[in-house]
């Protein structure tokens, strides 16, 4: 929201949360290529563009003892962010979850994560039913096989805005001067690795 409570169709930081759900070996394993190929490398860089940007990282995860703690390549760029446990496929209506993602005073959930016919999915509905604004970011979800095209279309069904991690990276920075300063700040990380809708 603008100060004016104007709407913007573009994505506003100051407004964001980035969700990062069950980012976890055993469910990055289940995913093919080419889906699988720079898919935590773009969830790593969205949320370095996210703290950046002073925008909170929230992570989940299912089930650790079976699927994994956090993928150990995305851990580092997480540092400081909660990881909180998921018992609730849609976060939305997980009772150790939703309280935290509130408790940031965002509005707009960015989700990234897996699976996205599933615990992605789940998640846009039930943050939709509760009156967030939610995106999805298309090349930094994924499922395996045909399944991640059905939660991507169910998604979209609900009127969830699909972006890519480079359209949102930029959103997110607006201008010109903001992105000089994120490549200064992160110069491995000049742009998100291949995009993959």
């Amino acid at each position: 929201m603008h100060d004016d409570g104007a709407m913007s169709t573009l994505v506003v930081a100051q407004d964001s949360v980035l969700v990062v759900i069950d980012v976890q070996p055993a469910f990055v394993d289940r995913v093919e290529a080419p889906r699988r190929d720079g898919l935590v490398e773009r969830i790593a860089f969205l949320a370095a563009t996210a703290r950046h940007a002073g925008i909170p990282v929230i992570a989940t995860v299912e089930s650790p003892e079976r699927w994994g703690d956090l993928h150990p390549e995305l851990a580092p760029h997480l540092t400081g962010a909660p990881v909180l446990r998921k018992e609730v496929f849609g976060l939305g209506d997980d009772p150790a979850v939703l309280p935290i993602v509130e408790a940031t005073g965002r509005r707009t959930a960015v989700l990234t994560g897996l699976e996205t016919d599933v615990c992605v999915a789940h998640s846009a509905l039930s943050l939709l039913d509760r009156g967030w604004r939610v995106i999805c970011v298309g090349d930094a979800v994924a499922s395996p096989g045909a399944a991640h095209d059905a939660g991507m279309e169910r998604m979209r069904a609900a009127g969830v805005p699909v972006l890519c991690a480079k359209q949102l990276h930029y959103e997110w920075l607006r201008t010109v001067a903001a992105a000089q300063a994120f490549r200064a700040a992160h110069p491995a990380l000049v742009e998100p690795p291949g995009v993959l809708l």
